[in-house]
Formats: structure tokens, sequence, C-alpha cells
């Protein structure tokens, strides 16, 4: 109880802290207070806990003296610590776990490791661990990381609801119903796990101070029979709902967001299942400040990944042809993007069009198919072949004669030993994206695609492979992971104060994604950066938005930086407690995210 009135009373004082002073002096002197009330406490509270690093003064001053043993350790040997544990952890839910348990008790350590360590550390707190981590999340839950909001509970007091969260200030949410969590299918509420760990990257990649991120679940049911039974699991046990009050449900939520923290909070839409995900992103995205990961975010590093590609290839866009087996949110989505680019380049419509070729569980998609605007087929219509329905990838292959496949349908092995040696029959560079994640539904291994291509493909995948050994070359395939684009979107974004995502900023980014890829990197086999240089990526990413926000009127923060990248850089988040003690980063944070005008 003791511990419990601490944490609210702390909360209660920042939040204060944040609506009232502007005085450096005077939210100094609260903070102190705050802290001297803590002693035990101290240590249980993440977001002040430093746990060794506290040095002999603060020991004696916040009444720790006695409670640690006297060894003092640097941030830096802790997170080598970290590491060293987690080499002797062979289960990679364990190693999921771990990483989860650090953050809940020492917040700037976790996001310090993850900013020191990216390329070790984002398989473990996100893909494609995190989709383990979903599917045994109702039996490893232990404390809530953001706010679920359920349809029978909750439905007409959302706002009431929102009320609860105890940060006084939110301007970034990820949302997911949990109805296509990865490559996994509908997982209910299980599916937190993937706000969560978006959010954690937000921070850690785009710079966004933690405070000001709120993971969401809207529970509305699940129709996994498995969950439903499970005396574990922690949603909704009905059905999932559908229809107008689905629709209800979703439009308080949005107003709600809106009215709480204003139109300038952003809200990405997460693993969405596809008959929700394009017409909520329609519905919403000229009335909110919002976009759909999967649909958008994949499209964009996507699309990074074919024009950085299309280096080692003598052919313009428009003289390539692309092969999507699946096309849900994320094929469609590059779809478009890629239409987009065509586009600019001065390529017509219809043209662009005819470049790419859609399979679905039906087949390939063409005008046999009945395109009414409420059936699911409605958005693959642009797309849609006048030719004879078929289902054989390879009789496809021969028709369509590809220069990229791109794999988006959760299928296993879908791509052959004989397809994937066809496409190196018919092009001297074959493009192979297999981007179903997690690896157990990817549609070929790095191993696969590179052998059974003699080495001459250029491969990319969703969630990441170990390096191939092929003859006497060792090739370090890329990850087409939106770790790239959604962190930097985010940090553009809510820095400039937009109110509406357009969807240029995704060929913007994709664009500047490419660009940063260097040579090495493409010789080298990927088509990515390495994810050890994501921060600054990242932040080079989102001053190019920026600068194209500022020159399209699309930014409503005022006056105008003349340096954008100073603009944004001065705006990370810093986990490092020996360069920033708590105080201090809560000040520069708000000063940041909160400048006067």
């Amino acid at each position: 109880m003791f511990h419990f009135r601490i944490r609210q009373t702390f909360l209660m004082i920042k939040r204060f802290m944040f609506e009232k002073f502007n005085s450096y002096s005077k939210c100094q002197t609260i903070i102190d207070d705050s802290k001297r009330l803590c002693s035990r406490d101290l240590l249980r509270e993440p977001e002040l806990n430093k746990g060794l690093a506290f040095n002999q003064k603060e020991r004696i001053i916040y009444k720790l003296d006695g409670l640690l043993p006297p060894a003092i350790r640097t941030q830096e040997l802790q997170v080598k610590i970290v590491m060293e544990h987690l080499k002797h952890i062979n289960d990679d839910l364990y190693k999921y776990l771990f990483m989860r348990d650090l953050q809940d008790y020492n917040k700037r350590l976790f996001y310090h490791a993850l900013q020191l360590y990216t390329d070790e550390l984002m398989p473990i707190v996100y893909t494609p661990t995190v989709g383990l981590g979903c599917e045994k999340y109702s039996l490893i839950f232990n404390r809530p990381r953001g706010m679920f909001i359920n349809i029978d509970e909750h439905f007409g007091r959302i706002h009431q609801i929102l009320d609860n969260w105890d940060e006084p200030d939110i301007k970034a949410i990820v949302v997911t119903d949990g109805e296509r969590i990865l490559g996994l299918g509908d997982l209910g509420a299980n599916g937190m796990g993937i706000p969560v760990g978006k959010m954690a990257l937000y921070s850690a990649i785009g710079g966004i101070p933690p405070e000001l991120t709120l993971p969401i679940c809207l529970d509305v049911g699940t129709n996994n029979e498995t969950l439903l039974n499970d005396p574990y699991y922690i949603g909704l046990r009905r059905k999932r709902e559908i229809g107008p009050k689905y629709d209800q449900f979703l439009d308080e939520f949005m107003a709600a967001v809106k009215n709480k923290w204003g139109r300038t909070c952003l809200i990405q839409f997460e693993d969405f299942g596809n008959r929700n995900a394009f017409r909520l992103l329609d519905k919403y995205k000229q009335q909110y400040c919002t976009f759909n990961d999967d649909i958008q975010g994949t499209a964009s590093v996507i699309v990074a990944g074919l024009l950085t590609a299309f280096r080692h290839i003598d052919k313009r866009i428009d003289q390539h042809r692309f092969l999507f087996f699946g096309a849900g949110g994320a094929a469609l989505g590059i779809s478009n993007l890629l239409v987009m680019a065509m586009l600019k380049q001065g390529v017509n419509l219809e043209m662009a069009c005819e470049k790419i070729w859609l399979i679905d569980s039906n087949g390939l998609v063409t005008n046999e198919r009945n395109f009414d605007e409420n059936n699911d087929d409605y958005h693959k219509k642009i797309f849609a072949k006048n030719i004879p329905k078929t289902n054989d990838l390879l009789e496809i292959i021969e028709i369509c004669q590809p220069t990229c496949l791109i794999g988006a349908a959760a299928v296993k092995g879908a791509f052959t030993k004989t397809a994937l040696k066809r496409m190196a029959d018919l092009n001297e560079r074959p493009i192979i994206f297999a981007l179903s994640n997690p690896n157990s539904k990817s549609e070929c291994t790095a191993w696969e695609a590179i052998h059974y291509t003699n080495g001459r493909c250029i491969f990319a995948s969703g969630s990441p492979f170990d390096p191939v050994k092929y003859e006497n070359k060792t090739i370090v395939t890329g990850q087409g992971n939106n770790v790239y684009i959604f962190p930097a979107i985010a940090l553009a974004v809510m820095a400039c104060q937009v109110y509406h995502v357009v969807d240029e900023i995704f060929i913007i980014a994709a664009e500047s994604l490419a660009e940063l890829v260097q040579e090495q990197t493409l010789t080298n086999g990927s088509v990515y950066p390495p994810l050890k240089e994501i921060n600054e990526v990242s932040l080079q990413i989102a001053t190019k938005i920026t600068e194209w926000l500022f020159q399209n009127g699309h930014a409503n923060y005022r006056p105008e930086p003349i340096n954008k990248y100073e603009f944004l850089r001065k705006r990370i988040y810093r986990p490092s407690y020996d360069q920033l003690d708590f105080d201090e980063q809560v000040r520069q944070n708000h000063l940041a995210w909160h400048p006067k005008n």
C-alpha cells in the first residue's frame, strides 16, 4: 500500500510539474522531494531506478545506503552484464521475458542496451521472438504495459477509461484488435505483445520519450477456439464482434483519443484483419493523425529494398514485373506504393498496374472475380489480369515472367526449389523477397533462395536469417523490417505536429532508406543498412520527411526550424543516466516536446 501511495504521489507531482511549471528550480525541488520520499520504493520505480549505478552521494541523499551492496557500476558495465545474462539463456521465450523484466525494473537500462546492441536485441524484443511472446502472452502476463479496452465493458465510456492512464500527455499510440498477428492469425488480447514491442522501438529507435507513448489493445473477442478454451486466456471469452457495433466502438475510440490528447496525437494501426485494415485507414486518415504500419510501413520498407536491389539490375522500375504470392494488406500496400513510385517516374496508371500480379488463396487475381466494394477483393481490382483463372505458382511464373517474386502469404515453403530455379532461368539477378514472419511461416529460407538460384538472387526476408555460405562467399541477407520506417515517420510526424499522415511521406521514406544503403552492404548481400546503424538511419529518414512536410505545408510547428536534423536530434530520448539524471532528462523532454512557440 505504501508503495502504491508513493507511486501515485510521484505521478501526480510529475503531472503537476508538466502542466504548471516552466522554472527548472521549481521542477528540481519537486522531483528531489519525491525522490527523498522513496527509499526502497525508488528501487521499485523503473523510471528512476539505476540499481548499482547510484553513486555514494545519491545513496545517502535518497536513503539507499545499506540497501545496496558497496559496488558502484557504470551503465555500460550494467549493459555488458545484461548481454552476458542473455548468453546463458538458451530459450528464446526466456530471453524475451528477461528483457521484459529488465524494462519493468530499470527502464533506462533497457533502452540503453537496446540502442547499443540493436542487431542482437531486436530479434528478442520484437520479430521473430515477439510472435512466440504473443502466443504465450496470457501465460506470461504479470503486469500491464498499456491499456486493454474491451467492447463489452467499456463501450460508451472509452473517454472515461482513457483517464485511467497515469501519464499526463500522450503523443503516440499503437493499437491492435489482435485479429491478424504477424503470420499467426487471430490471437485476440494476446496480440497486445505487438503494440508493446512497437512502442519500445518508438523509444529505442525513433527516440520518442517512453512517457509520451501508449500501447492499446481493443478487445472485441476472438474466433480462435484454442484461446476461448484456454483457462489462462486474459481476453474476452466470446466470438469476435463484427458489423455496426464494431464500427461504433472504433469510432468512439478514435474520437476519445483526439478529444483527450489532441488532433496531433499519432495513432498507428497494427495487425488488424484485411477486411478492416484498408477500410479503417480510408475512413480515418483524413480525420485523424493515423497510419497503418502493416499496409503503409511495410510498403515503404519493401519498396526501399526493391529500389536498392535495382542498383544491380540495368532496368527502370517500370521494366520490372512484380509477382506477389499473397494479396493481403502488406502485398496491396507494397503494390500501391510501387504504383505511386512509377507514377512519380512518369509512367501512366494503367501501365503501372500491368506490372503487378497478385496471387491469393483463390489463385491469380483475374477479371473473373466479384469486385463489389463490400467484398474483400475490392482493393485488388486494379491489378486484376484478363487471363483464365489459375492457382498454380509455376504456371503463373511462366505467364508473368516476373523479375521480382514477393511472398506475403505466411505459407511456409511456398517458394519451392523448382520455382526458385525457374526465377534464376528467367533473370540474371532474380529478386526474391520472402516476407512472412516468423521464420516458421517464411515462403523460403535464405539458404534455399541463394543455393537454388546459383547464388545470383537478391534476397530479403521478414524475419532475420543467419548468413549463408555459397562457394567462397558469405552472404549476409537483409531483413525487411518495418523498424527502418515507422519510428522515423513517428518522430517526424510528432515533431512537426502533423494533423494527417499523407501517403507521399512513405515514398520519401523509402527513397531515403534506399539512399542510405552503402555499396559494400549491397555487395555483401543486404538491401538494408546494418541494424547497428538504425538510430542514425532513423534520424536521417526523419529529417528527409520533416523537410518534405515543411516544404509541402503539412507541418504545423512554428517557427519553421532552419536545421531540420538538429531540430529532431534535440528531441531524441537519451536513456543514458551517465549523462543525464532523471530530473534533467524529464525537463529536457518536456521542453523539447512542449516548446513555447
